[in-house]
C-alpha cells in the first residue's frame, strides 16, 4: 500500500516522475482499486496534456467514485507524504514485483484447484489447463521488457536483387554499381529511397486492413573509402533536377504572395488606424469591422516557402520546420549518418527522434515550443536514404531509447560487402542512354506527383491480395520465441510487411508512370516487392548483430550464457566475479554489462532510498524472463 502511495503522489507531484513510471506500469498492477482509478484519471490527464496536480486528478473522477477513495483530500494526503519525486521509478518497481508476486500466488492456487480436481481421466485437459497458466504468469513476468536483440552472428548475406526493379530503373542500378566499383546494394537501396521521395505523402497503399504511406527509411552501412558520395551524387541528380524546376515555378507564386501580404499588412495597419481614430460610435462600429476583416485576410495570405524536396543533414527542429513548410513532406538523403547522432541528443542533450517515428507512420503532428509559432502537420511523411559507418550502427545500440521506442525497428538496413581490395581500375562506364533514361523518369515522376492536389491510395488486385495473407500467415510463426529466426526482433518484424507493401507500391509506380499508375498492384509486382522484403530481412538480422559487434559482446555472450546456465533472475557485480575467472575486477564486467543492458537482456534496478550512513551499494541487474534458453 505505501509503495503504491509512493508511486501516486509522486507523479502527481512531478510530470518527470510520471514518465519514468508510465515506462514500467500499466495500471493492472495496483492492489488498491481505489489507486487504479486515480492512476487512470492521472494518465487520462496527461495524455490531453493536461496538469496533473491533485485538484485536476479530483475533477477527473467521477464525483461517486471520488467518494469511495476518501475524496480529494486523500489525493493531497498521498502528495504530502512524498518526501521527494526522484524515488518514484524505484517505488513503481516495487509495484510491480509485489503485483507479480500476488500473481504467482492467485497463480499456484489455480494450480492445486487443478491437480486436486483432476479424475485421471482428463490427463490432456489437465495439461492444457496448467501450460495455460504458466503462459500467463510467463507474460506477466515479460511485461514491460522490449523485445531483446541478438548478440549471435549473421547468416551470409544475399546482395540487393536490383532485377526485381522495372528494367529502366535495375538497369540504371546495376550500372551505376559496376561503373562506380561498389555494392550493387547501395543503387539499389537508394533507388528505394528515391521512389520514397517522389511519392511520400503523395501516394498510401491500402492493405488487407490497414493503409500504409509510401516513404522508407533505408540504411547502408559501408566502411569509408566506398565511393558512398559519387553514388549519391548520381541517384540524387534528378530530385535536384525536379527541385529546380518546381523552385523556378514556384518563384511567380512567391513574389504575388508576398505582394498580396504586403498589401494586406497596408490594409490591416490602415484600417486599424481607422477605427483607433474613429469617434463616432457608429463610424466606430464599421471601421472595427473594417479592421476585423483585414486582419482576417492578412492571416490568410500566406508565403509559401521555397520548394525543398530533401537535405543531407538537419536539426530535429528543423527537419520539423521543413515538413511544416513542405507540406508534410521530406527527406533526409545523406552519405554519412549524422541524422542519428542528432536525433541521440548531439545538440540537445537528450535523444528526440518523435519525429522520425511520426515521420515514418505518416502520423499527423502538433508542435508547440516556447517562443516559436506552432507548427500543424496532417500526415507527416519522411523518406530517409542513408548510408553510415559500421562504428555509427554499433553505437545506435549505445542509446537504449532507439530501441525501446521503436525507431531500429522501423529501418530497412543493408549490410554490403566492400568491394575494397577487389575493386576493376578499368570498369564499364555508364552507357548515356541509360543515364538519361533515369534522370528523365525520376524527373517527370517527381514533377507529376508533387502536382497531385489530394494523396492517391493504391489497392492489390485480387491475387496480390490472396499473397499478401499468404504473407502474413508465413512471417506469424517467425515470431515465436526459440524456434522464429525473427523472435529476437519482433519490433522489426512487426513491420516487416508493411514495408513490403510500401515497396510493392513504390514498384508499381515506377513501373507505370507513363501510362497510367492508379490501376491495382499485380501478383507479380508484389511478388518482387516480397523478393526486396526477404533481402532486408537477413541484413536487419545482420544489423542487429553489428549493433553489438564490439569487443564487449564476448564478455556479454559469456556473462549470458553464465544467466542461462544459472537461471539468476536478479544479481550484482560481486555475484559474477565469484563464478566467471574472465572478469578480474567490476571495471573488466562494466562493458558487458552495457552491451547487455543496451540489448535489453538486463536492466539496472534502481536503489532503495538511502537511509542512515555506511557505503552505497553497487548496483543490482534484473534479467530478461526469456534470457534462459533464448537464441541469441
Amino acid at each position: 500500500m505505501e509503495a503504491e502511495q509512493n508511486v501516486l503522489g509522486a507523479v502527481m507531484l512531478s510530470p518527470a516522475a510520471l514518465q519514468d513510471v508510465r515506462a514500467l506500469l500499466d495500471g493492472s498492477e495496483f492492489y488498491r482499486p481505489a489507486h487504479r482509478m486515480i492512476w487512470e484519471g492521472i494518465t487520462g490527464l496527461a495524455d490531453r496534456g493536461a496538469p496533473c496536480e491533485p485538484v485536476a486528478v479530483a475533477a477527473a473522477i467521477d464525483p461517486r467514485e471520488l467518494a469511495k477513495i476518501a475524496g480529494a483530500p486523500y489525493l493531497h494526503t498521498l502528495i504530502s507524504q512524498v518526501p521527494s519525486a526522484t524515488n518514484a521509478a524505484y517505488y513503481a518497481q516495487l509495484v510491480r514485483r509485489l503485483a507479480y508476486a500476488r500473481r504467482v500466488t492467485e497463480t499456484g492456487t489455480r494450480l492445486m484447484q487443478i491437480g486436486y480436481g483432476a479424475t485421471g481421466d482428463q490427463d490432456d485437459d489437465m495439461r492444457s489447463a496448467v501450460a495455460g497458466e504458466m503462459t500467463a504468469l510467463a507474460a506477466m513476468d515479460a511485461q514491460g521488457w522490449p523485445a531483446p536483440a541478438p548478440l549471435s552472428a549473421a547468416p551470409e548475406l544475399p546482395t540487393f536483387p536490383v532485377r526485381a526493379f522495372p528494367d529502366w530503373l535495375g538497369e540504371y542500378a546495376a550500372r551505376l554499381a559496376e561503373s562506380t566499383q561498389t555494392p550493387a546494394d547501395l543503387a539499389g537501396c537508394l533507388a528505394l529511397a528515391v521512389l520514397g521521395v517522389a511519392a511520400g505523402g503523395k501516394v498510401w497503399v491500402r492493405g488487407p486492413a490497414w493503409t500504409e504511406p509510401t516513404n522508407l527509411f533505408t540504411l547502408v552501412v559501408l566502411p569509408p573509402g566506398n565511393r558512398k558520395s559519387e553514388v549519391y551524387k548520381h541517384m540524387t541528380a534528378p530530385i535536384r533536377a525536379a527541385e529546380t524546376i518546381l523552385i523556378e515555378e514556384a518563384k511567380p507564386v512567391i513574389a504575388e504572395a508576398v505582394i498580396a501580404r504586403r498589401v494586406a499588412e497596408a490594409r490591416a495597419e490602415k484600417t486599424e488606424k481607422a477605427a483607433a481614430s474613429a469617434v463616432d460610435a457608429t463610424q466606430q462600429a464599421a471601421a472595427l469591422d473594417d479592421a476585423k476583416t483585414a486582419r482576417l485576410a492578412l492571416e490568410e495570405a500566406t508565403v509559401p516557402a521555397e520548394p525543398c524536396l530533401f537535405s543531407d543533414d538537419a536539426t530535429v527542429e528543423r527537419l520539423t520546420s521543413h515538413l511544416a513548410e513542405q507540406g508534410g513532406r521530406f527527406a533526409i538523403l545523406s552519405p554519412e549518418g549524422e541524422v542519428f547522432s542528432i536525433a541521440a541528443g548531439r545538440y540537445s542533450g537528450a535523444p528526440n527522434f518523435a519525429i522520425l517515428k511520426s515521420g515514418h507512420a505518416g502520423e499527423e503532428m502538433r508542435i508547440d515550443r516556447v517562443g516559436r509559432p506552432s507548427e500543424r502537420i496532417p500526415a507527416a511523411t519522411v523518406t530517409l536514404g542513408i548510408c553510415t559507418q559500421p562504428g555509427v550502427l554499433t553505437r545506435l545500440g549505445e542509446t537504449p531509447q532507439f530501441h525501446e521506442q521503436g525507431l531500429l525497428g522501423r529501418l530497412l538496413y543493408s549490410v554490403p560487402k566492400s568491394l575494397l581490395g577487389y575493386r576493376n581500375p578499368n570498369p564499364e562506364p555508364m552507357p548515356q542512354q541509360i543515364q538519361e533514361t533515369y534522370r528523365t523518369n525520376v524527373t517527370t515522376l517527381v514533377l507529376s506527383l508533387h502536382a497531385l492536389s489530394d494523396p492517391e491510395t493504391l489497392r492489390f488486385a485480387p491475387d496480390a491480395e490472396d499473397e499478401i495473407l499468404s504473407l502474413l500467415a508465413e512471417t506469424e510463426p517467425r515470431f515465436r520465441p526459440g524456434t522464429g529466426d525473427l523472435a529476437h526482433m519482433t519490433d522489426w518484424g512487426g513491420k516487416y510487411v508493411g514495408a513490403v507493401l510500401r515497396i510493392a507500391a513504390l514498384l508499381h509506380i515506377a513501373q507505370h508512370f507513363r501510362e497510367g499508375w492508379n490501376r491495382p498492384i499485380s501478383l507479380a509486382t508484389f511478388q518482387n516487392a516480397r523478393q526486396i522484403g526477404e533481402y532486408f530481412t537477413v541484413h536487419a538480422q545482420a544489423a542487429y548483430d553489428a549493433i553489438g559487434a564490439d569487443p564487449a559482446v564476448a564478455d556479454a555472450r559469456a556473462l549470458l550464457d553464465w544467466i542461462e546456465r544459472t537461471g539468476t533472475t536478479q544479481f550484482g557485480a560481486r555475484d559474477v566475479l565469484s563464478s566467471l575467472r574472465r572478469f578480474k575486477k567490476v571495471a573488466d564486467l562494466d562493458p558487458a554489462l552495457r552491451v547487455l543492458e543496451s540489448h535489453g537482456w538486463i536492466r539496472r534496478l534502481l536503489a532503495p532510498p538511502k537511509t542512515g550512513r555506511g557505503r552505497k551499494s553497487g548496483p543490482v541487474y534484473e534479467t530478461h524472463p526469456e534470457a534462459t534458453g533464448a537464441t541469441r
